[in-house]
């Protein structure tokens, strides 16, 4: 039997889908009471003989603020709704689980906290908070769940979030949802919701490289334990409890720690220089690619004493 729409199988579907419905019957509302008077007042007031003449009413106060105020109140509903929901959906909890993604035509890949990496499906848990860590490595890409009413732009040389709570065990569709070429269409892929049970079963069941534990590796290589020390005694600020904290700039402003702002210190470190040290880092633009990227972040994130914290900045 067809379906309307897609499941609701995360916690905020069905919200989603409340405010869609709400838009939906509001607009059909306005439509046919708007019909309704159109047809009533071109019967009602047309004009009976060639020589009728039209008869001035007096306006009513009354009318005009009443066809003021009340569109402006169901504006003002729907706005303060879908904005309540909007800041909901754009924030992740913050005992969620990190998975990171990157896009590149045409595949999606997701790196696990834990380790596991997937090409174009993604196992997890239900009943869990799961928080998506997106970057694109040519084009701007769009991760949908359409069952999880999930949808978010996958950027270049940026970071962007999502997140979701699977409510249901079950195999849904992922799809990019930005045209990104020439195999568009072919972007797709899988969500595997599993219990604990048999999401602890698939989690054992393959091999693991923690992406925390490559980024100290590829930290020492690149040689920047040697001006980022643990005591601050080197060229560079200590990157210990760096991630979610509070930076104090040389111009004088203020930023949180966020992925983007790590990534744009790797890349473009003049871009926005720590007060109290001199511009003296060199560009890794080029020598290092998105996946290490990731492996360098989940790294820095460790040096906050857990594996996987969550950032306390508002977007």
């Amino acid at each position: 039997m067809p379906q309307l729409w897609p499941d609701q199988a995360s916690t905020v579907a069905g919200r989603v889908d409340a405010l869609m419905i709400f838009m939906l019957a509001l607009a059909c509302a306005i439509t046919l009471i708007v019909t309704t008077l159109v047809v009533v007042f071109s019967i009602r007031y047309r004009r009976r003989s060639p020589n009728e003449v039209a008869q001035q009413t007096k306006g009513s106060n009354r009318l005009e603020f009443a066809w003021s105020a009340i569109p402006f109140a169901l504006a003002m509903v729907v706005f303060f709704w879908g904005a309540n929901l909007y800041f909901e959906l754009s924030r992740p909890p913050d005992d969620s689980t990190e998975v990171y993604v990157i896009g590149r035509q045409w595949m999606w890949k997701f790196v696990h906290a834990t380790g596991q990496e997937e090409i174009n499906e993604l196992h997890v848990p239900i009943n869990k908070n799961i928080k998506l860590t997106m970057t694109a490595q040519d084009v701007i890409h769009d991760l949908f769940v359409p069952d999880f009413r999930v949808k978010d732009d996958v950027l270049p040389e940026r970071y962007t979030t999502a997140w979701f709570n699977a409510t249901k065990p079950g195999q849904y569709h992922l799809f990019c949802s930005q045209y990104c070429g020439t195999n568009h269409a072919e972007m797709i892929g899988w969500v595997y919701a599993l219990t604990a049970e048999d999401y602890q079963s698939w989690a054992n069941g393959g091999p693991t490289s923690n992406p925390a534990a490559a980024g100290a590796q590829l930290f020492q290589s690149l040689g920047c334990a040697q001006c980022h020390k643990p005591d601050n005694s080197g060229p560079g600020p200590s990157l210990v409890v760096l991630f979610g904290s509070r930076v104090q700039l040389a111009d004088g402003s203020t930023l949180v720690a966020d992925e983007n702002y790590i990534r744009e210190s790797v890349m473009n470190p003049n871009a926005k220089v720590v007060a109290g040290y001199q511009p003296i880092m060199p560009t890794f633009q080029g020598r290092i690619n998105d996946d290490q990227m990731v492996q360098l972040i989940a790294y820095i994130k460790s040096l906050n004493g857990n594996p996987n914290p969550a950032p306390s900045a508002t977007p």
